[in-house]
């Protein structure tokens, strides 16, 4: 069976720390789903929830959602190595996350609360477009993804798609 392995990943923590690397621990997949989303395609289960303050842990994968990071406002073209923002969606206490002061900042005037990121966000870098490979971030990506915040908000749909039955554990392998 496959080890966990760790990637270097970017956090923008919700309160007034500063972004920063961390090490984000993936598992391996142990059972095939059809369509698979892209944090997956990799054979890998990242554990975002790690770095999540108020998340439902117990809950794994189910307690977080994603947007992919493939190009900025304005490009032709996708990132040859492209990113995913993972973000909590399923608090431990049913409460809403508290707004990313750090997102919030790099918004300025264009922030909007209503459609705000919320917990700490966690970046993770691809290898390739297919999405079939992590890899080690740099705080060198920092300002292609401080640039992506900017102009995007996390997806409506996504926000309050906290529907999956409860669970008291996760299994890695296990199916979304």
């Amino acid at each position: 069976m496959d080890q966990m392995l760790s990637f270097d990943a970017i956090v923008f923590p919700a309160d007034d720390r500063p972004p920063h690397l961390v090490s984000l621990m993936t598992s391996p997949l142990t059972m095939q789903i059809s369509n698979m989303p892209e944090p997956f395609r990799c054979n890998r289960v990242p554990h975002a929830e790690m770095y999540m303050d108020y998340v439902a842990d117990t809950l794994g994968p189910r307690a977080w959602s994603f947007q992919v990071v493939d190009q900025l406002e304005g490009m032709r073209q996708k990132f040859p190595t492209p990113y995913i923002a993972f973000y909590p969606i399923v608090s431990r206490d049913g409460m809403p996350f508290p707004v990313n002061k750090g997102i919030r900042e790099i918004q300025g005037p264009k922030f909007n609360e209503a459609q705000a990121w919320r917990g700490n966000i966690i970046v993770a870098k691809y290898r390739d477009t297919g999405y079939y490979a992590m890899m080690d971030a740099t705080i060198a990506d920092f300002p292609i993804v401080k640039n992506w915040f900017s102009t995007n908000l996390p997806d409506p749909r996504r926000l309050h798609e906290a529907t999956a039955p409860p669970v008291t554990s996760f299994n890695p392998g296990q199916a979304f």
